[in-house]
């Protein structure tokens, strides 16, 4: 029996996917999988018996993933579960800041007590104009699930869409329009496009990309979209490009005392994967990532660990080892088995940076001699017997 503690509320279209293998806990010390969303589990002890994170959502800045990985816990993401729902929310973003829908909405509310509202209102439109956004450039830097729909989407609303990504996969790649004019160095989006929207993950070199070196070189009267990360933008040289004029607005998802409130940002509080849809679909991909690992040791999606998937296991056992990626340890897990007369029928390895993990399917049943042997090479960070 598996046991999964759920430290946010996880949609059931999700939950009722468990089999009767599975059990939901409240106490997290006992859990062999955690299903999270929002909660920071960066002042967490992380359970002993832990074996698998799968975070309802693609950002994972509130899981300590290095301590994961030293530990043989496994960090799950579910990216382009939300897609969808975020670019629906980047193309409101960018017509809320063509017009000023906002002001004009206002402007009725303050003024539903007047007879003559819709005389009035007539008088005072002129004051929320805006342009369209049909003909206009945008920018989309990063193209992975999010940023192809956004700028394939905005392809389709008649705008002139230029896409910058060093790493563009050859999934994405497939997916992306051929009207996206695909551009080499990103400050030709800087230079060209009337709107910039960027869907990057915050590394340590995207940290503040958007700032006031970026800011100018970008064209006067740009708009900036930001539903990735608000530490992608250097919100005080945002600010300052408002109050010069070289920006006339800033929308973000991510609300926060720089920000909110300031005239020309257009502020919403991360609404961008709150849809029912989003938070089903990374509710069904989180359980069944975390369900195909503890089941069969295979890891896909995962944040810390590399891709590796060999199936379901039709041998006696299988095992899954968690070690630092260096030279020689390959050889010393196969002498392990083979001092013991253990018969090894597949077996892969793959690395990510400076870890690695390797599962072993063997013909007869791994003995606990056996796994105290794997445990104690220099380098192992956990043996997991998957079967």
């Amino acid at each position: 029996m598996y046991k999964i503690n759920c430290l946010n509320p996880i949609a059931d279209v999700g939950l009722k996917n468990f089999s009767d293998k599975y059990q939901i806990t409240a106490d997290v010390q006992e859990a062999d999988g955690i299903l999270v969303r929002s909660a920071s589990m960066h002042e967490m002890e992380i359970p002993e018996g832990l074996l698998a994170v799968a975070r309802a959502g693609a950002g994972v800045n509130n899981i300590p993933l290095e301590k994961c990985a030293e530990k043989g816990v496994v960090v799950f993401n579910t990216p382009g579960a939300n897609a969808n729902g975020v670019k629906e929310l980047v193309l409101a973003g960018m017509l809320l800041a063509a017009r000023d829908v906002i002001g004009g909405i206002d402007w009725v509310r303050d003024s539903a007590d007047n007879a003559e509202i819709a005389k009035a209102a007539e008088k005072e439109k002129k004051k929320f104009a805006g342009t369209e956004i049909m003909g206009k450039k945008l920018g989309v830097i990063g193209l992975g699930a999010i940023g192809v729909k956004v700028a394939n989407a905005a392809v389709a609303l008649g705008m002139e869409v230029y896409g910058y990504d060093p790493y563009l996969s050859v999934n994405a790649a497939w997916n992306l329009s051929r009207s996206v004019k695909h551009v080499l160095n990103v400050d030709d989006i800087y230079a060209d496009c009337d709107y910039i929207t960027i869907h990057v993950p915050l590394l340590d070199n995207t940290r503040g990309m958007i700032n006031a070196v970026s800011i100018a070189k970008m064209k006067e009267g740009v708009v900036i979209l930001n539903f990735a990360r608000d530490l992608l933008a250097n919100e005080k040289d945002v600010l300052e490009g408002l109050q010069s004029g070289k920006i006339a607005r800033y929308v973000s998802d991510f609300p926060n005392p720089t920000t909110a409130g300031q005239k020309g940002c257009i502020v919403i509080p991360h609404l961008g994967a709150s849809t029912e849809e989003s938070e089903d679909n990374c509710a069904v991909m989180a359980v069944e990532e975390i369900m195909d690992y503890l089941e069969n040791g295979n890891i896909r999606n995962s944040v810390n660990y590399p891709a590796c998937d060999m199936g379901i296991c039709a041998k006696a056992g299988r095992v899954a080892i968690f070690h630092k990626n260096i030279p020689n340890l390959i050889t010393q897990f196969t002498a392990a088995f083979g001092v013991k007369g253990i018969n090894i029928s597949d077996m892969t390895n793959k690395s990510r940076g400076e870890v690695a993990y390797t599962m072993i399917d063997v013909e007869s049943a791994p003995t606990a001699e056996i796994i105290e042997a794997l445990e104690k090479i220099d380098g192992v960070f956990r043996v997991r017997v998957v079967k």
